[in-house]
């Protein structure tokens, strides 16, 4: 039977700008089906401002009853899923504590390395991990129409991805840019290790046959902008996402976490969540 109790939420790193759209998409949808959800903790990083203070009050509005706290130990024994955009250290951080209290961890952290992903991995044989580079319906639709026209098409069409984003974003390329090459890499049964050309310039020579290019663009304040070009002789496919407002990250978080709380440990991504395996 589907636990109908509402979901208990902590949201990481909750001064920042996808923190506090968590906290208000669970304000938003706490009528959501599955027993709905509520916040009941959030974190910040040691010395933060927020540290100490009601939630509420720190982003301008009423006292919600919540403290900040920076110790995450703390605030994940008293809820059962943790939603995480925060930087790759906190996130790895997060995932051991998660896997100890058996939570259902989201994860939207980018800039994820190999060590950081194998820890993560390690974490999720004891707790519920979802993590993608984009939480949107619409980019995984994406990632999974570029998996079937690079396992379609063979390496006489090159692909380029290029992406776009706020003048703000500190890693390039995106997660959502590198989730659309491993889709393709993986179509072509390839690692994108090997085959990802991630920047190019001066004299390079010639496109080498086979690999997968990337593109980052940054300014202004684009929320996100990603393209997958399938270039051949004579002819190109492309496959773009333009996403306008931000809060579709934090709705598809949220409904991953909804999503996680009947499943039991492992490591799944938002195309599980949308059931589009």
């Amino acid at each position: 039977m589907t636990d109908q109790n509402p979901l208990t939420i902590a949201v990481t790193g909750v001064s920042g700008r996808m923190g506090q759209m968590l906290v208000a998409a669970i304000a938003e949808r706490d009528d959501m089906g599955q027993g709905g959800a509520v916040l009941a903790g959030a974190t910040e990083r040691p010395g933060h401002p927020w540290i100490g203070r009601d939630l509420g009050e720190a982003m301008g509005g009423q006292a919600s009853g919540i403290t900040v706290s920076e110790d995450p130990l703390e605030v994940f024994a008293g809820v059962r899923a943790v939603l995480d955009f925060t930087t790759p250290a906190a996130t790895v951080a997060h995932a051991d504590i998660a896997a100890q209290a058996r939570l259902v961890h989201v994860i939207g952290t980018t800039g994820l390395d190999g060590e950081d992903l194998a820890r993560i991995a390690a974490a999720a044989r004891h707790a519920t991990v979802i993590r993608a580079g984009n939480m949107s319906l619409g980019v995984n639709l994406l990632t999974v129409l570029t998996a079937r026209v690079a396992e379609a098409l063979d390496a006489d069409f090159d692909i380029e991805i290029v992406e776009m984003h706020h003048h703000h974003k500190v890693d390039a390329p995106s997660g959502t840019a590198l989730m659309l090459g491993q889709a393709a890499a993986a179509a072509r049964g390839v690692e994108l290790s090997e085959v990802a050309d991630r920047g190019r310039d001066g004299h390079t020579g010639a496109r080498k046959r086979g690999d997968i290019g990337f593109a980052a663009l940054r300014g202004g304040d684009v929320v996100g902008e990603h393209e997958v070009i399938f270039a051949g002789l004579g002819e190109r496919i492309v496959l773009r996402h333009i996403a306008t407002d931000r809060m579709i990250f934090a709705r598809g978080a949220l409904k991953a976490a909804l999503w996680g709380r009947s499943r039991k440990p492992g490591e799944y991504s938002m195309i599980d969540v949308l059931g589009l395996g």
